[in-house]
């Protein structure tokens, strides 16, 4: 009989401890959606659901053999079907779940989004609450949503050294884009070098052009020591014939972004073509201009608006 009924107050308590912890999980995951980023509810919610994972292990334990039985029905297979596709609906993200995740505030804690439609991509990021940048590209008549081309985002400082990477091309892409290539290169073999010697103040340091922090030039300790820097877009499509180019080269749009003479509203200018000039046997890249043989690659940007919203930290 103490047996019997020891089993049930365990059955009982993991029951309960799943509706507990299911209730926890479902209001902060509530919370998460409609909430701008908290790493205290997103912590809360990931934790729980390591417990979560536990209990109901302890459930099953509990509830072996009825289980077992409905891995013999029908019953299994529809379940494992609708999963699955909810699986691969929720994966993939579909124009109609893009649309539902859309209506979320919870951005992440970078706010960092990039968006491709038809006619016009858009890149966020916000590193505080209280600094929002929006580069807005538009899509030129050369532009094929259906065959988009390849293209990156960054930040370099004064002295023209990668900071971040706003947005990274795939591997494949990669290639088409020789200049940002060539500058994250260098950004990577400094930081490497800087940390393999212990000098961890060149990787966040009140001297913005000895940092790898893009906080340090966005958002400085001190804003009278903000230093100027640039958002810089590379842009290539492979295979655009024109002239005397069997492929054209890739093309670089840049704007300077000074704190200390802000603007909300920049447009970006095209500053060249990327062109290898090797120095003392090391690769080395410089911009070039452009001129009247280039063609379509012209075409693929119709313009580029950069606004950034400053408010009071």
């Amino acid at each position: 009989m103490a047996k019997r009924n020891l089993g049930t107050l365990r059955r009982r308590s993991t029951s309960l401890f799943i509706s507990l912890t299911f209730l926890v999980m479902a209001v902060t995951g509530v919370l998460a959606f409609v909430r701008p980023f908290s790493i205290t509810i997103i912590g809360l919610h990931s934790l729980m659901g390591f417990l979560f994972i536990g209990i109901v292990g302890l459930h099953v334990l509990n509830n072996f053999r009825p289980l077992r039985g409905y891995a013999h029905g029908r019953a299994i297979w529809v379940a494992l079907i609708v999963t699955g596709a909810l699986t691969a609906l929720f994966y993939f993200q579909p124009a109609p779940v893009k649309s539902v995740l859309g209506l979320s505030r919870n951005l992440g804690p970078a706010l960092d989004r990039f968006e491709m439609e038809e006619d016009h991509l858009i890149y966020r990021y916000s590193p505080a609450d209280h600094y929002r940048m929006a580069l807005t590209v538009k899509a030129g008549t050369g532009f094929d949503p259906q065959q988009p081309p390849a293209f990156a985002i960054w930040l370099e400082n004064q002295g023209a050294y990668h900071i971040k990477t706003l947005h990274e091309p795939d591997m494949e892409s990669a290639a088409a884009l020789p200049y940002w290539k060539f500058k994250r290169a260098g950004w990577e073999k400094a930081k490497q070098e800087a940390e393999e010697k212990g000098e961890v103040d060149l990787v966040s340091s009140p001297t913005p052009n000895g940092s790898f922090d893009p906080a340090d030039y966005i958002l400085p300790a001190d804003p009278e020591t903000s230093t100027p820097y640039k958002l810089l877009i590379e842009i290539n499509q492979p295979g655009d014939a024109h002239g005397p180019y069997d492929d054209q080269p890739s093309l670089v749009y840049a704007v300077e972004i000074d704190e200390l003479l802000p603007l909300t509203f920049q447009t970006l200018d095209l500053v060249g073509y990327p062109k290898r000039e090797d120095e003392d046997g090391k690769e080395a890249w410089s911009l070039y201009y452009v001129d009247d043989t280039f063609g379509s690659a012209l075409d693929l940007i119709d313009s580029a608006l950069l606004k950034i919203e400053r408010g009071e930290p």
